[in-house]
């Protein structure tokens, strides 16, 4: 919910940034006003702070908005902590979002509308295996509830604190942490991917390698250049949804000459 509001359009940046930083400044007094330890209030404070930071949709941004809490108190000079306490955001920032899947897409929701027209030109029998590879909080997981409400619903999440958190927002899926890259996707009748232009040439040669005929890989908002989309549709503007069918069929490369 928190994730979903900070994307609103009337909640720029840094308008996100200071929402947390001043809610773990609220949150820091109120540990201290029942008497806790100073150094388990800041790692609390600390916590929340890296916690927020998954609303922000670039490294940077995540960056800020984990260790402003910590970087204020630090230079605010009311706290004297041992050196290696400063170290804590970071630690939690690359549990958060480790550093293996930088390369990978940035942690950005799915929006709840975006595959609501997905059935109709990717139709699946009851019962179908649908992976959300990189499903980060579950937004796709629900996404893809709405679409396709009998069917079996996997996801596969590298930082573990975001797979427990998907766990919880989507009981009704099978949600595991590990690397999509290492995963078999052969089990699947279809595969979602919200990932990055960069990472496409690698999706492509996994499913190429591995998904089934008569399966879907489905990518939001991101073309894979080396196929023919058998459908590209649009219910969010700006988030198209290509729509790609095993076999894939090789773009026409010279079909624009």
């Amino acid at each position: 919910m928190f994730v979903q509001f900070a994307n609103q359009s009337f909640l720029r940046w840094p308008l996100p940034a200071l929402f947390a930083w001043g809610g773990t400044w609220v949150l820091y007094r109120l540990l201290l006003a029942p008497n806790l330890p100073v150094l388990p209030a800041v790692g609390l404070a600390t916590a929340a702070g890296v916690i927020a930071s998954v609303m922000a949709n670039t490294f940077w941004r995540r960056l800020a908005v984990g260790i402003g809490f910590p970087l204020s108190l630090l230079l605010s000079g009311s706290v004297a902590l041992p050196a290696w306490a400063w170290l804590l955001p970071f630690a939690l920032i690359l549990l958060i979002y480790p550093m293996n899947a930088w390369r990978d897409a940035p942690l950005f929701p799915t929006p709840a509308q975006a595959l609501t027209e997905l059935a109709q030109h990717a139709p699946l029998p009851d019962g179908a295996a649908i992976l959300d590879a990189g499903c980060g909080l579950g937004h796709g997981l629900s996404a893809l509830r709405k679409v396709y409400p009998n069917a079996r619903l996997f996801g596969i999440e590298w930082s573990w604190p975001l797979r427990a958190a998907a766990a919880l927002r989507c009981p009704w899926a099978q949600i595991s942490q590990g690397d999509i890259w290492r995963a078999d996707w052969r089990a699947y009748d279809m595969v979602y991917l919200f990932q990055r232009p960069e990472s496409m040439p690698r999706a492509v040669a996994k499913a190429e390698a591995e998904l089934k005929p008569g399966a879907w890989l489905i990518s939001l908002e991101f073309v894979a250049e080396a196929w023919q989309a058998q459908a590209v549709v649009q219910s969010v503007e700006g988030k198209p949804v290509w729509i790609y069918r095993a076999p894939f069929v090789a773009a026409n490369k010279n079909k624009s000459k």
